[in-house]
């Protein structure tokens, strides 16, 4: 079974497409076939540090959003990996209810993965909440991404009716390791891949690489579930 994963979060800023980046680092490092989606235009994760995974989509128009299954249909051994725009859930819900998207991939034999990255507040737990409430198909898997380089203590979001409910629907709940924030803005201001961040001596010094490593070593170990 092929898998597709919705990485979003609906809000910005939270870190959906550095964990798009992660998913995508995963899948080349353990060589999976995919192909990677991009629907913000402002950021254009994959086309700027992954750009041979990468087509650009954009969300509400509903041509762009065919191609997807188009690429699917067309590249069946591949899986894909969908890194969503901030208040992207409105236009997205439409084309899914609209063209029935969860049950041609269904048919399709894909199984549809809804990632939620969020931060320490109240308004990712709300999120989260809307997206379990929107989507109640038994065969959706929802994979919750606390992100530690957003936020430093969720104990609010994991005493919540919403955990429960997350609990409830066997999402995986996982952490995204904080990365160090000077690292992090070198990575994006040379639109460095993982693995380049990682290897590449004339890119970063022996810590930088070290650090990576560790980083992607600990994402690895949270990202168990995918085997």
């Amino acid at each position: 079974m092929g898998k597709v994963h919705f990485v979003g979060g609906e809000k910005g800023g939270v870190g959906k497409s550095m964990t798009a980046r992660l998913l995508a680092q995963y899948y080349i490092d353990q060589e999976l076939p995919f192909l990677g989606f991009d629907c913000d235009a402002s950021h254009g994760t994959f086309s700027r540090f992954y750009s041979d995974f990468a087509s650009p989509v954009v969300i509400g128009e509903e041509d762009s959003l065919d191609g997807l299954l188009e690429s699917m249909e067309a590249n069946p051994d591949k899986d894909l990996i969908i890194d969503l725009a901030a208040q992207a859930a409105k236009p997205l819900g439409e084309w899914i209810d609209d063209t029935d998207v969860f049950g041609l991939l269904d048919e399709m034999d894909y199984q549809v993965c809804l990632w939620h990255v969020m931060d320490d507040g109240a308004d990712s737990v709300l999120l989260l909440e809307q997206l379990l409430e929107r989507y109640q198909q038994p065969e959706l898997e929802f994979i919750v991404v606390q992100n530690l380089g957003r936020g430093t203590d969720f104990s609010r979001f994991q005493k919540s009716e919403t955990f429960k409910k997350a609990q409830q629907r066997e999402a995986f709940i996982i952490e995204l390791p904080k990365l160090q924030s000077k690292l992090t803005q070198k990575i994006d201001f040379n639109n460095s891949s993982f693995w380049a961040v990682a290897n590449n001596r004339s890119l970063m010094n022996i810590a930088e690489r070290q650090r990576m490593k560790v980083w992607l070593r600990n994402a690895y170990d949270e990202l168990a579930f995918l085997e």
